[in-house]
């Protein structure tokens, strides 16, 4: 790779890192992101859920090891690589956090909401005003105004309705207004598909839309740390495998709740008080999907519907447990390949042509940060020779207390929309992880300061999920954006680069 001069360096190019980017680039920072990823292809094999779902299309070569539930032994777990991260395979759903999830943080709602701000314009969110239960205070409407409501959205809408839940429209990222790009078409490869129109608001979007420099195929092995600033980058080229190094005034770390721990693991770092902590608290949510088969078909169409969501128990366990307790929101239905392909022997036929027959709801629990969840390094290296990464985590019963009872709730929606046989899948996915590297005022109990820094090294930050102390019970990828954005502020006006 040339060598140039850079200001700053983003490791990955996810919701943080690609905000972050923007931020710094559009007041004239040179900026460069760095991704181990490739660039999604965009053609009509993204929406066959048969390569995106079952043959993982964009999985990258190395596996997370992971212990979870009740594991004997760390187990493969491939993710998908590709420039935009996670978010390319998100369903678009953005919250923000209530003022209450902010009282173990070093900063309050009240410093954020201009940066939630920011972020939904720069995302292009589309939402209502004044129809949610315990909305925090907005200074500004959402940029976009809702779409009517397809009809298995409303079917819920109705049914939480009657029932007294207080349903809401959920906020979206997807494009329905800005008629200068695609506009949704409304299909039903959404969630976890990449959009292959460009009509997902996620960070890849951003990337191209701002035309931001980005080098895919690279691994950032470790950092160099000299006399407590970050000197250089080790990193891989994963066409020729060949080591190079990269240098900047600053480093932002953006690869992701799990790979940004991992990446600091690896850069020889114990000299610090906040070492320790570096990995631990990790939380992902407690989320179950609340199925129910139908005497009708429930979608014929095969159009979007994620569109409805209720907050009307967020607050039930808080005084209590000393955490919401979460929201319950429509979720697509898996294509009939891909349930056929999961169901076990025996039951593949069934699968497939019940599947017609299928509505879900998403249980989103709030989960607690407990030290014995973690992310840390293995005996065992990849092809490139890094050490792997192993992640452990178990949830708490009060985890399982949460989420039990918002299923309990969720299938009292489906129930009255007219569901007949429910079926509950508890997912295990780390989509929403969040939590490895918290913030804080002091070493002694975070890893960052409050403008996400970390403690004892002058040029090195972190912007994406990792930051978060504690997990609320909404999606984190408003919020990871919000924050990147308001540390891209105090960048801009605290670091003389």
């Amino acid at each position: 790779m040339d060598s140039k001069d850079y200001d700053v360096i983003i490791v990955g190019s996810g919701i943080g890192g690609s905000c972050a980017a923007f931020a710094l680039s559009k007041v004239g920072f040179k900026t460069l992101v760095l991704e181990r990823g490739i660039w999604i292809k965009g053609d009509e094999h993204d929406w066959d859920p048969k390569e995106i779902l079952i043959n993982k299309r964009y999985k990258g070569e190395t596996p997370l090891l992971v212990k979870q539930y009740k594991d004997r032994d760390f187990k493969e777990l491939y993710n998908n690589e590709v420039v935009g991260g996670m978010s390319v395979f998100y369903g678009g759903a953005v919250m923000r956090m209530r003022e209450k999830d902010f009282l173990h943080w070093p900063i309050k709602y009240a410093d954020m909401e201009p940066y939630y701000t920011k972020a939904e314009e720069l995302l292009e969110v589309y939402g209502e005003m004044g129809n949610i239960p315990g909305e925090p205070q907005r200074s500004k409407p959402y940029p976009f105004e809702i779409v009517p409501l397809t009809p298995p959205a409303e079917r819920i809408y109705k049914a939480a309705d009657k029932l007294g839940y207080k349903p809401f429209r959920l906020p979206m990222t997807l494009n329905f207004g800005n008629t200068k790009r695609p506009l949704c078409i409304k299909c039903n490869t959404c969630d976890g598909f990449p959009c292959k129109i460009g009509a997902k608001n996620d960070a890849s979007t951003t990337i191209k839309e701002y035309n931001l420099e980005v080098k895919s195929g690279v691994i950032v092995k470790k950092l160099i740390e000299e006399q407590g600033k970050i000197k250089s980058l080790e990193c891989i080229d994963k066409t020729s495998k060949e080591t190079f190094s990269l240098s900047s005034k600053l480093v932002i770390l953006s690869a992701g709740t799990i790979d940004s721990a991992a990446i600091l693991l690896r850069s020889s770092l114990e000299k610090y008080d906040n070492y320790p902590l570096t990995g631990k608290y990790l939380m992902r949510h407690c989320n179950a999907v609340v199925s129910y088969v139908f005497p009708f078909k429930t979608n014929p169409i095969q159009t979007y519907h994620k569109q409805v969501c209720t907050t009307h128990f967020y607050e039930y366990h808080r005084d209590k447990l000393n955490t919401s307790t979460g929201i319950i929101q429509d979720i697509y239905t898996p294509p009939s390949v891909v349930l056929r392909h999961f169901a076990p022997t025996g039951l593949k036929t069934a699968a497939s042509i019940m599947v017609a027959y299928i509505q879900n709801l998403l249980c989103i629990a709030e989960d607690d940060p407990q030290l014995k969840n973690q992310v840390s390094l293995s005996d065992k290296s990849d092809v490139y020779g890094i050490a792997m990464t192993k992640v452990e985590h178990h949830y708490s019963k009060n985890d399982c207390l949460r989420r039990d009872y918002l299923i309990d709730k969720a299938k009292k929606i489906l129930r009255k929309a007219g569901g007949l046989i429910p079926n509950v899948l508890y997912i295990d996915s780390f989509s929403h992880a969040v939590g490895t590297l918290r913030f804080g005022e002091e070493p002694k109990n975070s890893v960052l300061d409050k403008n996400c820094r970390f403690h004892g090294i002058k040029n090195l930050y972190v912007l994406d999920g990792s930051f978060m102390p504690t997990s609320s019970g909404v999606n984190p990828s408003l919020t990871i954006a919000a924050n990147s954005l308001r540390v891209a502020d105090y960048i801009v006006e605290n670091e003389k680069l």
